[in-house]
């Protein structure tokens, strides 16, 4: 694998190397959940999950389960101290199913004793009488059975009746999106520990601490300030612990509370998978109007979102999907309907993009098929359509992009990535051979960057400065893998100018930093790494007036570098300076706050501003395809990505190529399959296959574009944990391309996805 990296000017040497749990991760001592050492007295609990979907509950014996070695009790509805209800912003889910069981894996309560294994046994001598009816498990089901979990809503911009009615061309057609799962390395976990005086100190794998105290506080009838949510860090997330991992928390506390004894619990690979939500399914129906040269006049789509039997963040989900199906293209006229359809399934959830994955396929896939109705390239059809700058400017949802690199961007990967000559080389091949096909396709980004309820868009942070000069920071963020701290690490150590090694991390606490935001939207680094500097500033600020005062001179004279603190008439080191202010009684600790401004989102119009910028980035994929098998290969992929001015040049490009290998694998191999009686039979990795090494593209070249983020965001950076998600779709576009060098003419090329070589063939042999 080739990788070219291109860092850009303000990519300084001394901040690529650290990472603040770096060697904690090689020599394996970096701590995770399952790491803690045990509390004396501590209990095990294991779901009793439902074996079957849709049914009524007649009757439950739990005598063997009782029974069983170890078992110290169960836990069900009957022991919840407050609300039966999770604390979910529609309050549409229970915390233990009731008589009737809506998914297979739905968790019934809890067996609580001695051992995890112990407990995983006796979950299963759970024996149930019930009355099966047939399950809802597709969206398209679920609307013909008007079965919703919130309702539906309709995006309108222009005229476009009359656009489709007019326009030269008209095309239609449906996409099938399937689900993913999050696959993080360390399964749901928490730990829930009765504290005195009725407070509680819960460990969770979380990626919002602050969501957990509320439903924890919920569940048991408590103030929030009596319960202590802590997280070091997370074996990845992916948005998968950001409601989920409530419902672990919930049930641990349950157990605790009951028992009143510390509970572990722990999910099992294939428990987990049974249990939690999905990247959401969609199903689309849509239908477009253009001229000759591509350009769109009129888009008519209609959104099938498979929500599973609860609301979760169905509704933000989905909300996301209609804002980035223009991706980056400008729609004059358009109409998007979406119906958030209730299955017997999981209940699905966050998932890296939240919905933006599912509304850019769908107009990457529209723009494939209008290039080929017409007989031309389709990265002229997407050029044709690009939003501009200064005009045809506004997207659907009023917010008028005043960012657009759009056009420069695509420009410079396709002459680095000699776009046109491979063209034809890939055409003259195609002509060439029968059996092996070539594809090829260059797809864009537009990203939104920014939480859409817009009271998520804050943060705090405190810095707390000791006597030997050495640094803290606690912040509201949560580490799943993606080096959230390490950068913000690096910001705190920059303004005070000291090497970033200097500044360590604390876990991520609900006693330090109240009410935080999720990590997730993107926007961590953003919202976290801004108000870490805000608190910085306060504690240079306050040192800096302090040495001024002994040296004679203005605060502003004072300058922070390189370990030292120096005025115009004296250099000390930072650890002087520092000592010398604590004898001056000067406060060495700050707390900070950042607050993203400009935008504003009216819900019920899904109108407004509701992004604070956009990050960009385009691919150029070319594949081989077996026509015989289906069976295909990923030539190479460049990928020229939009971050600004990098905070860690290092970190960003290993997000870049993870999320495309995530994209990659939602697009190609992951395939979510339940049977007709509701049972998902893709629960571990000999039956669900996630991407591995042999899957990337054999050459791979990534480069960072170089232009700083126009607005006034953390360090000149942009977000990077979502966008470069859907750079795949140009792997996706390109077996497309593949696909239509088998068949004469000009009709669409219909694939589903995950596209396996089972559907590429049947897309070959045009059965689909």
């Amino acid at each position: 694998m080739k990788t070219t990296t291109c860092h850009g000017e303000t990519a300084k040497p001394s901040r690529l190397r650290f990472h603040e749990s770096a060697t904690a991760h090689v020599q394996g001592r970096a701590a995770y959940i399952d790491d803690l050492p045990l509390v004396e007295g501590t209990l095990h609990a294991a779901p009793l999950m439902s074996p079957v979907a849709n049914a009524r509950l007649l009757d439950i014996d739990l005598s063997d389960t009782l029974a069983a070695p170890g078992v110290t009790g169960v836990v069900t509805a009957l022991d919840i101290p407050g609300d039966p209800l999770l604390a979910t912003f529609v309050h549409d889910e229970s915390i233990f199913s009731g008589s009737q069981l809506m998914h297979v894996g739905q968790v019934m309560g809890l067996v609580v004793g001695h051992s995890h294994t112990q407990m995983r046994h006796a979950a299963r001598q759970m024996r149930l009488q019930t009355e099966q009816q047939p399950p809802l498990l597709h969206a398209r089901d679920a609307l013909q059975a008007a079965s919703f979990v919130l309702p539906q809503v309709t995006v309108q911009c222009g005229n476009p009746l009359q656009a489709l009615a007019h326009a030269p061309h008209l095309l239609q057609g449906t996409l099938e999106v399937g689900g993913q799962e999050h696959f993080y390395l360390e399964s749901q976990i928490a730990y829930a520990i009765p504290q005195e005086n009725g407070q509680w100190l819960i460990h969770s794998s979380t990626q919002h601490p602050g969501e957990v105290q509320h439903w924890v506080a919920h569940a048991l009838h408590l103030p929030l300030s009596q319960v202590r949510v802590v997280c070091r860090r997370m074996g990845g997330g992916f948005g998968g612990k950001e409601t989920q991992a409530g419902h672990l928390a919930v049930w641990a506390a349950l157990a605790a509370h009951k028992f009143g004894r510390p509970v572990k619990m722990r999910l099992d690979r294939g428990d987990d998978i049974l249990i939690t939500g999905k990247r959401h399914p969609f199903s689309h129906d849509w239908q477009v109007g253009f001229d000759a040269q591509g350009h769109v006049l009129g888009f008519e789509s209609v959104q099938l979102v498979h929500c599973g039997h609860s609301a979760d963040l169905s509704g933000p989900v989905a909300d996301r999907a209609i804002f980035h199906t223009d991706n980056a293209y400008y729609l004059s006229d358009l109409t998007i309907t979406s119906h958030r359809c209730k299955t017997h399934t999981q209940s699905h959830t966050a998932f890296r993009g939240f919905g933006g994955p599912q509304g850019v396929l769908l107009i990457e896939t529209v723009m494939g098929d209008i290039a080929r109705h017409l007989g031309l390239d389709a990265l002229d059809v997407r050029l044709a359509n690009l939003y501009g700058v200064g005009q045809r400017d506004t997207t659907p949802y009023g917010m008028k992009i005043e960012d657009n690199i759009l056009h420069p961007l695509m420009t410079q990967l396709v002459e680095r990535c000699d776009y046109r000559a491979r063209r034809e080389a890939v055409r003259e091949w195609n002509n060439q051979h029968t059996v092996l096909k070539k594809g090829l396709a260059l797809t864009p980004v537009k990203f939104g960057i920014s939480f859409t309820a817009t009271q998520f868009n804050q943060a705090g942070a405190v810095v707390s400065v000791y006597t030997d000069g050495s640094v803290r920071v606690n912040h509201g963020g949560t580490e799943m893998g993606q080096g959230l701290h390490t950068k913000v690490c690096g910001l705190v150590a920059r303004v005070l100018g000291l090497p970033a090694g200097q500044v360590q991390a604390s876990a991520s606490d609900t006693d330090q930093v109240a009410n935080a935001s999720a990590t997730a939207a993107s926007s961590s680094t953003d919202l976290n790494g801004r108000a870490a500097v805000n608190a910085a500033l306060q504690v240079r600020q306050n040192i800096a007036a302090c040495i001024a005062q002994a040296d004679g001179c203005n605060a502003d004279a004072i300058r922070f570098e390189r370990g030292q603190v120096i005025s115009p008439t004296r250099q000390r080191s930072f650890t002087e300076a520092v000592q010398y202010a604590y004898g001056q009684r000067v406060q060495l600790w700050s707390d900070g706050f950042y607050a993203t401004p400009k935008i504003h989102y009216d819900r019920n119009t899904l109108t407004g501003r509701p992004f604070y910028y956009f990050a960009y980035g385009a691919a150029c994929s070319e594949v081989a395809i077996d026509t015989l098998t289906g069976e295909y290969r990923v030539l190479r992929t460049d990928i020229l990505h939009d971050v600004g001015h990098s905070l860690h040049p290092e970190i960003d490009l290993g997000q870049i190529e993870g999320g495309f290998a995530q994209g990659l694998g939602w697009l190609t191999t992951e395939e979510l399959v339940w049977n007709a009686k509701g049972e998902l039979l893709t629960k571990g990795a000999s039956t669900y296959k996630i991407p591995t090494a042999a899957d990337m593209p054999a050459q791979l070249n990534i480069e960072l574009w170089h232009e700083a983020n126009r607005e006034a965001n953390v360090g000149g950076s942009k977000a990077v944990g979502e966008p470069p998600f859907m750079l795949a779709i140009s792997v996706y576009e390109a077996l497309r391309d593949a696909i239509g060098a088998t068949r004469p003419g000009n009709t669409p090329i219909r694939l589903d996805t995950p596209a396996t070589a089972e559907r590429v063939l049947n897309a070959v042999l045009n059965r689909v």
